[in-house]
């Protein structure tokens, strides 16, 4: 754990993500990428120089056979508030649309779900578990799929919603949080969604796994670029002035 909370650390230091008295929303999938950012934060609170609070958020979209006991019960012996917030995505997306590209409605539902919860407990803040693969996949994705150089930003604020979103765990590679999760014993909610492994970012994974043969040390190489590009929010420059 000493690794990943010396990248989280450094993470949100560059970023400037945490102040002091912030009480930072986590939005917990059930992942193993979410649920990692969840155990580091924890960590993080206990001795981070910027003293802030953790609360947990959930939202169950309905999908059958999910279950967020485990996560519960993570919470609670971290000493973590947890909401579940029920929002019925799987039965809009999948029953009454039958969606064929269901991902871009989903995670528009889910944001809109998050910040409409953070807007009522009166919180500004959120972490989400995007990791450092998921930089390299997005920017790569924007590339081949819309003919752009983009990807999202370590922070980011929203105006509509007025709430602050930050990716702590962007400097951890998805092996890191896999060898992290497994270390740790950390519980994972199995993701039953249909879509599930058939989305455009599982081929990215398995083009960037194919191309590393031939290119080694690709993603650091396209992660150091969007730093240096740097794309906008990105620069280290910037938020050291």
């Amino acid at each position: 754990m000493q690794h990943i909370l010396s990248l989280v650390r450094r993470c949100v230091e560059d970023y400037h993500m945490i102040d002091e008295g912030d009480t930072v929303a986590v939005g917990v999938s059930g992942g193993k990428d979410s649920v990692l950012t969840l155990a580091a934060l924890a960590k993080l609170r206990d001795f981070y120089p910027k003293q802030f609070e953790l609360t947990a958020l959930t939202i169950d979209s309905g999908v059958p056979g999910t279950d967020f006991t485990p996560i519960a019960d993570l919470c609670r012996d971290m000493g973590v508030p947890y909401r579940i917030i029920d929002v019925p995505i799987y039965e809009i997306v999948f029953v009454h649309r039958q969606e064929k590209n269901p991902c871009s409605l989903c995670a528009k539902l889910r944001r809109g779900a998050l910040s409409t919860e953070l807007n009522r407990q009166g919180l500004g803040k959120i972490a989400l578990g995007h990791h450092y693969d998921d930089a390299v996949e997005t920017m790569l994705m924007s590339l081949f799929l819309e003919g752009r150089i983009s990807c999202f930003q370590p922070v980011t604020y929203l105006d509509r919603s007025r709430v602050t979103q930050i990716r702590p765990l962007l400097y951890v590679q998805e092996r890191e949080v896999r060898g992290a999760v497994r270390r740790l014993g950390l519980p994972v909610v199995k993701n039953p969604c249909p879509a599930n492994g058939s989305t455009k970012r599982e081929e990215m994974k398995e083009l960037l796994l194919r191309l590393d043969k031939t290119y080694p040390q690709l993603k650091k190489k396209i992660f150091g670029a969007i730093q240096r590009y740097p794309l906008y929010g990105w620069s280290l420059e910037e938020e050291q002035r």
